[in-house]
């Protein structure tokens, strides 16, 4: 449980990092663009893959923070011991079993890209889009986990109160 924390803690810093590096991209790419005229396709979609890598890793460290979207409005009123529950059966029938299903499609999804060699179809694009690809499955995997830890605690919460 604590590892799981801990992991996702560090994942939360690469996310970080890599939204910083997509935020200097843009500047560059638009100032390029509108500036000097110069475009690249490649910059563009590389882009977009970065935007990606921040999204898919962040779903995980939002459950961990507790900052996903849900509906709040009976929510909040409830008691501790209502709230463990409702978080118990959403993390049993629904997030678990949609993540145990995404990794596995995703599997196959990543794996017939990478055999197919699968690049952009954009002149100048980038090629081995497996890459970015792979980090659905990669990201859904770590919601598994995470999932799984806040279930234990919310178990633990339940029992306590």
């Amino acid at each position: 449980m604590y590892f799981v924390d801990k992991f996702m803690k560090y994942i939360s810093y690469f996310t970080a990092t890599i939204l910083m590096l997509l935020v200097l991209l843009i500047v560059y790419d638009a100032s390029a663009r509108y500036l000097f005229s110069v475009g690249s396709t490649a910059l563009q979609e590389l882009e977009w893959h970065l935007y990606d890598v921040v999204i898919l890793l962040s779903i995980a460290y939002t459950l961990k923070q507790n900052s996903h979207v849900r509906v709040d409005i009976f929510y909040d009123k409830f008691s501790l011991k209502t709230q463990a529950f409702i978080n118990i059966i959403s993390i049993v029938f629904f997030i678990l079993p949609l993540s145990v299903l995404i990794v596995y499609i995703g599997f196959d999804f990543v794996t017939l890209s990478f055999i197919q060699n699968e690049a952009s179809s954009n002149p100048g694009g980038l090629t081995h889009r497996w890459i970015v690809k792979s980090l659905m499955p990669l990201a859904f995997l770590f919601l598994s986990l995470q999932s799984l830890t806040e279930l234990i605690k919310n178990i633990q919460k339940w029992n306590s109160l």
